[in-house]
């Protein structure tokens, strides 16, 4: 594990110097709420606050230095004064966690620090008994104690909790920070750094977790070829390329997000837009033929079949079923029927 740095962190820079800026004033928070999607660097967050309280040779922009012992500690997991909150059912953080890992040790003071800082992931999914048990803690913490809350968003958190944080949400990237960090940390080629670039929407981490699974790949080529081919299938064959889709619960999100993708370059080819304005330009002839097939209306049918999709996967509709309806009504739309 390498130390997390706020020089390491793309983007965010409001949120950064506002933390830089506590350090140098002393003026730390006894509770921080950290919130952002999925990916958009919560944690790396968090745990950059974290290493910069207890280092002991920080930089002169308060960031930990990476090479004393508490860093390296920290690098190996083993700083007894960074607690990191752990449930064991994957959707709910109970009373009894909160009180054993928090509360009932929040007391004992730093052992190697001047700082004791405690990290909540998923601080949403606490029930509303063990909010009520940190907010006491939040309320009257002790001096060296430091509480960083993790969560997605706002709204499942108790009103008072949140107005006994400071606030720091972490919002998407713009697109240019992303493809350049893809770019630059991983060495992707440009093609594949567009593709994930627009499929992140603002996010590092989910970027990051798309381009080290060789199957989303895959999918995505599986996905292109089906558009491609979709204007010369039958009704019979597109309800049996459907099919395919049956194993696919988890991944159809991805693959829904692929195919807005690909029309959504449909749509810049329709406005008069180049080739080399595409995100999927190694697919431009498809494109093409598919701007050519479709009226704006039926483009505008498809966008919106792609959110019906979106919905009924949410509520768990069966995934052949649901890819049936939408490439039927895909292909009725370059057929000019809607």
């Amino acid at each position: 594990m390498n130390i997390p740095a706020f020089r390491a962190i793309t983007g965010h820079g409001e949120v950064i110097r506002h933390l830089r800026n506590a350090i140098a004033s002393d003026r730390i928070s006894h509770a921080y709420l950290i919130t952002g999607e999925a990916g958009s660097g919560k944690r790396t967050m968090a745990d950059a606050l974290a290493a910069a309280l207890v280092c002991t040779s920080p930089t002169p922009d308060h960031d930990a230095c990476g090479e004393c012992l508490a860093c390296r500690k920290l690098r190996s997991h083993n700083h007894q004064d960074v607690i990191r909150i752990e449930h064991e059912k994957p959707g709910v953080i109970t009373v009894d966690e909160v009180r054993s890992q928090l509360v009932g040790t929040i007391g004992l003071r730093p052992g190697e620090s001047g700082r004791k800082v405690y990290i909540v992931p998923d601080a949403e999914k606490m029930n509303p008994q063990a909010q009520n048990a940190i907010l006491k803690t939040i309320e009257e913490p002790p001096s060296y104690a430091v509480i960083i809350l993790l969560a997605e968003s706002e709204e499942a958190l108790l009103p008072t909790i949140l107005s006994r944080c400071v606030r720091l949400p972490l919002m998407p990237l713009a697109d240019r920070l992303v493809r350049d960090y893809l770019e630059r940390e991983l060495q992707l080629p440009d093609y594949e750094a567009r593709i994930l670039t627009a499929a992140a929407q603002g996010s590092i981490g989910k970027a990051v977790s798309l381009a080290s699974d060789e199957a989303v790949s895959e999918r995505r080529r599986e996905v292109l070829s089906l558009l491609a081919r979709l204007p010369s299938l039958n009704t019979a064959e597109t309800a049996q390329r459907a099919q395919h889709f049956k194993e696919e619960k988890e991944h159809m999100n991805e693959i829904l997000d692929t195919m807005l993708l690909f029309y959504r370059d449909v749509y810049v080819i329709k406005t008069g837009g180049r080739d080399d304005s595409l995100v999927l330009y190694q697919e431009a002839e498809a494109i093409r033929e598919a701007a050519g097939a479709m009226s704006y209306s039926g483009l505008l049918h498809v966008t919106e079949e792609l959110d019906r999709a979106r919905v009924r996967i949410g509520a768990n509709v069966n995934p052949e079923l649901t890819m049936e309806v939408l490439l039927l009504a895909i292909r009725s739309a370059m057929k000019g029927n809607t």
